[in-house]
């Protein structure tokens, strides 16, 4: 602590891929858990079901994932693959004639903790997997949001989208493009099924 009483950060952030990510694994689960629990994800998940999700990346050929850290501490994450190694229901949308499924790079989800927002990590996030998709050659990058509607009564007041940090960024929203996942939500005892809208950056 400083002498106004505020938490001194040391922030850093590293990229890590296949074996690398294995000591991360149990942090990386348990952070996913306590963040996508709330708007506009409100998914009830659990550290050990993340964990098995988390163990593809260590296989997947390409994947990447960007850590921040306060000292040891993981506090946020990215993460990306070549949309060739997704799921069908990630892929199925974005398909010749329009796409070359070769020539994406698939955004997977961010997760910061809320003290640490602000600080300019989202912007570290995307720098980071844009030049991932650079250097695997991949002239796409894009990501999927769920869509909730306005009046839904998890939603917080005051809210913001992401959606003009991201079109800051150069993605272009696509109406047209959608998939559904499903998972299921706090207060909820099953899964239900999530529209989730593309967002696109060529070049």
């Amino acid at each position: 602590m400083d002498a106004a009483g505020q938490r001194r950060v040391s922030l850093t952030v590293t990229t890590v891929s296949g074996p690398q990510l294995a000591p991360f694994i149990p942090a990386l689960a348990r952070l996913r858990t306590e963040v996508f629990r709330a708007f506009p994800y409100l998914y009830d998940g659990s550290p050990a079901y993340e964990e098995r999700y988390l163990q593809t990346y260590l296989d997947a050929p390409d994947a990447l994932i960007v850590l921040a850290r306060d000292g040891d501490e993981v506090v946020g994450a990215s993460s990306a693959v070549p949309l060739t190694q997704e799921t069908g229901e990630i892929r199925a949308p974005l398909h010749a004639p329009e796409f070359d499924p070769h020539d994406i790079l698939y955004l997977g989800e961010s997760v910061l903790r809320t003290p640490y927002r602000g600080r300019g990590l989202g912007h570290t996030f995307f720098d980071r997997r844009e030049a991932h998709a650079r250097h695997l050659g991949l002239g796409t990058t894009t990501f999927c949001a769920v869509q909730r509607p306005d009046d839904h009564p998890a939603r917080p007041e005051p809210y913001r989208t992401l959606h003009a940090f991201w079109a800051a960024r150069g993605y272009v929203e696509r109406p047209d493009l959608t998939t559904t996942l499903s998972w299921q939500d706090v207060g909820d005892d099953h899964e239900t099924r999530k529209p989730m809208r593309y967002w696109i950056r060529r070049g």
